[in-house]
């Protein structure tokens, strides 16, 4: 593999294998890598690291670093890291299921917090000092600006602080995707200034390339290596509510709340964002554009026919096909998607300037429109808060989304009490499932429940839930009724047998299509 894409030519002395590069690395190390999601994420680095903590370990010796990242790093990173005991500390999102069960175990320390406030955490000293970042780009210019991925993440905070810096050269990159990012300096002085220039998604303020000291750049390490990417499925339910929400959104410009140019959207990772921008594609809506996190493959189709102009994201998160499309046509998309930190791309005081309508997924919501989107049963996480609260309470809309059940119908998805609070029911403006929207806005909590239960429970839990909110109302009363002993009762019960619904006869109404479910 040959050093053209490396154009600093002293950078071309520190050309190493990643082995070797690795070795640069000790114990208890706090290492901080680029990337958001799927895209921009250092590749074999990562593998040699965790191969020599698997010979530390074998030699009885200890090896784990701390371990910080723009978002998800799926199993380039996270995966490969966790499964050789190599992270004792993780923050600020995953998704990945070994670092995931590492965590819930206790072997893994976990900060979950707000995306945007990680770089100024970080500035702050919150979490102590950055010992190394490895930084993936798809060249280094003459001058030693490196130009970025798929992703850019936390990196040019991480090429500030860090004492020492390892770049991963990935070939596969098209040298095309310069001019697709834009990076400025976000801790300067008028930084204020600058994002409040921001006045549409398409509108760039910075410039194309990070920056950093080369006197701390240790190594350069050269991989060509295609973006772990991920597959969406065709989904019945993420298609319904998909529908649901696009019927909305044509009521609401109908009776003149949103104009026929929609305001920027903001759209979540997941199989249901991806279906609600492949419904917009075929919606009345025209000139579209994105104020968003991910950028996915129904974005990028919509970019593709010309319904939506222009995007602006913290990463490309495509499937395979996708990803090798748009490498090979980089040029054709460069000045239509915007690249940017994620203290940008999740700037709260952006999104509310641009009015954005947020789309974003739940684990649960209850009765009175509180959302958990992180941990199963209070307790156990399932990734991370990441941007939904960056976005949900900024966004001139809110939307939640979730299938009404998992686990064959034995969770409901709409519960009396979640079971953790990422979101509080005054940053929720509406809730769907499958089985329907609530829009929740300007309403008490009391009619706030009765239109969560009509519309977005599933109809074998409806009973159960009115007769929550029934007898909370007689015998608690107050603003938001409750019956603490048993506003979790549900979640003790999928606990202790497998299942939400009661074990014994459950009176279904017979207009709503279902039959009494008995449960021993």
């Amino acid at each position: 593999m040959t050093t053209e894409r490396i154009g600093y030519h002293a950078f071309r002395d520190r050309v190493m294998t990643a082995a070797e590069a690795a070795r640069l690395i000790r114990d208890k190390e706090t290492v901080a890598t680029s990337g958001f999601g799927a895209g921009g994420t250092p590749k074999a680095l990562p593998r040699a690291i965790s191969a020599l903590a698997k010979e530390r370990h074998a030699q009885g010796q200890p090896f784990a670093i701390r371990l910080f990242t723009g978002a998800s790093t799926m199993t380039d990173v996270d995966g490969i890291l966790a499964d050789a005991d190599a992270v004792s500390f993780r923050m600020p999102y995953m998704s990945d299921p070994a670092m995931r069960k590492k965590i819930n175990a206790g072997c893994i320390a976990y900060v979950d917090t707000h995306l945007s406030r990680i770089a100024p955490w970080i500035r702050a000293g919150f979490f102590g000092k950055i010992d190394v970042a490895i930084v993936e780009v798809a060249q280094i210019k003459a001058d030693g600006g490196l130009v970025p991925t798929f992703a850019i993440g936390n990196a040019q905070t991480w090429l500030e602080l860090a004492d020492r810096v390892i770049i991963e050269v990935n070939t596969w990159h098209s040298p095309q995707i310069e001019g697709l990012h834009d990076l400025w300096n976000t801790a300067a002085s008028d930084a204020a200034l600058t994002l409040a220039r921001i006045s549409d998604p398409g509108v760039r303020v910075g410039e194309k390339v990070l920056r950093v000291d080369p006197a701390k750049v240790a190594a350069v390490v050269l991989t060509h290596e295609a973006e772990q990417s991920i597959a969406f499925r065709q989904d019945e339910d993420a298609v319904t509510i998909a529908g649901h929400i696009l019927d909305f959104l044509q009521h609401e410009v109908t009776h003149g709340r949103l104009p026929r140019k929609l305001p920027p959207l903001q759209s979540g990772v997941g199989n249901i964002a991806n279906a609600v921008m492949g419904g917009l594609a075929n919606a009345p809506f025209d000139n579209l554009t994105a104020y968003t996190e991910v950028i996915q493959d129904g974005m990028l189709d919509m970019l593709r026919s010309g319904r939506m102009k222009a995007i602006s994201g913290a990463a490309l998160y495509l499937s395979p096909a996708c990803a090798d499309f748009v490498n090979a046509e980089m040029s054709a998309f460069r000045d239509k998607i915007v690249l940017r930190a994620q203290e940008v791309s999740n700037s709260p005081s952006v999104v509310r300037a641009l009015g954005a309508i947020a789309m974003n997924a739940a684990i649960e919501v209850d009765i009175y429109g509180n959302v958990n989107s992180t941990r199963v049963t209070g307790s156990r996480v399932q990734n991370g808060i990441g941007g939904s609260g960056d976005f949900s309470r900024s966004a001139m809309l809110s939307i939640f989304m979730t299938p009404s059940v998992a686990k064959n119908n034995d969770i409901s998805s709409i519960v009396p009490m979640v079971s953790h609070v990422d979101h509080i029911n005054q940053d929720v403006h509406v809730v769907v499932t499958e089985h329907g929207l609530a829009d929740l806005r300007g309403l008490s909590a009391r009619a706030r429940a009765r239109q969560i239960i009509e519309h977005c429970a599933h109809p074998i839990y409806r009973p159960l839930l009115r007769d929550y909110l029934e007898r909370s109302t007689q015998h608690t009363g107050g603003d938001t009724p409750h019956m603490l002993s048993e506003a979790f009762s549900w979640h003790q019960r999928l606990m202790d047998t497998g299942t939400m619904m009661p074990r014994s006869a459950v009176p279904i109404f017979p207009e709503e299509g279902y039959l009494p479910i008995l449960r021993r």
